[in-house]
């Protein structure tokens, strides 16, 4: 591995849009792939690997933020820099009334999608901003906020976005900063949608095999 090496690091990246943009990524990237299965991220350096590529697997929970500033401070101590972060980690919880929600899910709702994001922006933005060329920073949108049935999960992703978009307003004038983009997936048979939508006929939804590289591309990075 040369000092040349580009670092993507996906957070989610064990099933879903995460798993298949980190395949995308590779062999272009050294992919740092974040997620709690164990199983499904070896998955995943399989087919890493079959492409000619490499990964590093970090087999923890972004709730956790002494594990991911080891992890930051390890990236830092071995290449100095990320050039593309992306953003796939998020909890669902089961769709309910809003006065019906319960109070550890919604708890854990926040806890995933609001305030580890919160706190793992200024972690991660020190490595992106060391990185040779102005780096790329993935979130992606899923708008359902005021819809019936989805308050704790439609406040929790108009929070997170409204994060990414203050940071892209912060940004996007300033020499070398990460270019901070805000992607919106068509919707995808993922584990995230089978709980809002159970029983849902999956004919009509994009794979996301093919939306990694479609919205990779969006974003100018494919």
């Amino acid at each position: 591995m040369t000092e040349n090496t580009k670092i993507a690091l996906i957070t989610g990246a064990s099933r879903g849009l995460g798993f298949f943009l980190a395949e995308a990524l590779a062999p272009a990237y050294h992919i740092v792939a974040v997620a709690k299965t164990t199983g499904a991220l070896e998955e995943l350096d399989d087919r890493i690997q079959a492409k000619g590529g490499q990964a590093t697997l970090a087999p923890m929970d972004v709730t956790n933020p002494d594990a991911m500033a080891h992890l930051c401070r390890g990236i830092y101590d071995r290449w100095g820099h990320v050039d593309l972060w992306a953003h796939t980690a998020v909890y669902a919880q089961l769709l309910s009334p809003a006065d019906h929600m319960d109070p550890k899910d919604f708890d854990r709702t926040i806890l995933t999608n609001v305030t580890a994001t919160g706190k793992l922006i200024p972690m991660i933005a020190p490595l992106l901003n060391m990185a040779p060329a102005p780096a790329d920073v993935l979130f992606f949108d899923d708008p359902h906020a005021g819809e019936k049935f989805f308050g704790a999960y439609g406040a929790s992703k108009t929070a997170q976005i409204a994060m990414a978009k203050s940071w892209q307003a912060e940004t996007q004038t300033v020499e070398k900063a990460p270019r901070v983009h805000i992607l919106s997936p068509r919707p995808m048979p993922t584990a995230t949608r089978a709980r809002f939508f159970p029983g849902e006929d999956k004919s009509a939804l994009a794979h996301p095999r093919d939306e990694a590289p479609r919205l990779l591309k969006e974003a100018g990075i494919l």
